[in-house]
């Protein structure tokens, strides 16, 4: 009995590598899809630094800056959702040559402004409540994920379009998708330069826009493999 168990498993394993390998015809194609959309909103990472030879002074003074950012921020009728504390420290600075210490006191807050209009005038008085440090400034769409969901079909419209094109000479049509495999990443500009053009427009006491928005633009790459028909 044993021997005809062996027989048969060795017979069954001989006719499964007699067998021909199938191989599935495919195309690998790359698609690409772009929306330009205008920001509607924009995220703007502020901070008060304080630094001196005391920390109950230093605390005191950046606590007192920042309790006139926030009112500020508030007396522009920005949402309490909008805007939150994101930075809280009081870090001891040693110097080794003078060998004296002195402290740094931080707090940053981001703050969402979804109305532009308000955005240099946010800016100015932002400097003129204490703000001496700006992070970030993001210019982003509210309708983000909207936008996304557009640009991934069109990059699978495009990808489709261009296995189309290749195949086409060849007397061949383009099946379904095989595998899809999605390469995107988001990209939020960040214009660094606002924190330097905001602060001379408070100094000058100057009213000009400063604001130059512009558009974002959302792509969302895949990569696809069609099966050939």
């Amino acid at each position: 009995m044993k021997k005809l168990v062996l027989f048969l498993t060795i017979m069954f394993m001989t006719m499964s590598y007699g067998q021909e390998i199938k191989q599935i015809p495919l195309i690998n194609v790359n698609g690409e899809g772009k929306v330009k959309v205008a920001p509607d909103q924009v995220c703007i990472s502020a901070s008060v630094e304080t630094k001196g030879n005391n920390a109950k002074d230093v605390k005191k003074q950046n606590d007192e800056k920042m309790d006139a950012v926030l009112k500020f921020i508030k007396k522009m009728g920005i949402p309490t959702a909008d805007f939150k504390t994101k930075q809280v420290a009081l870090n001891p600075q040693y110097d080794y040559e003078k060998k004296k210490t002195s402290y740094n006191a931080v707090q940053t807050v981001e703050i969402v402004v979804r109305d532009l209009a308000k955005y240099d005038e946010l800016m100015e008085g932002l400097v003129q409540q204490g703000i001496n440090r700006i992070d970030k400034v993001s210019f982003e769409s509210s309708k983000l994920a909207q936008h996304q969901s557009e640009a991934r079909k069109l990059a699978m419209k495009d990808a489709k379009v261009k296995a189309e094109e290749y195949v086409s000479v060849l007397g061949q049509k383009v099946g379904k998708a095989f595998t899809i495999s999605d390469n995107s990443q988001v990209y939020h500009p960040q214009p660094m330069y606002a924190s330097m053009r905001m602060k001379e427009s408070a100094d000058l006491g100057a009213s000009n826009e400063t604001l130059a928005i512009g558009e974002i633009e959302i792509t969302a790459n895949v990569s696809v493999s069609f099966v050939l028909d």
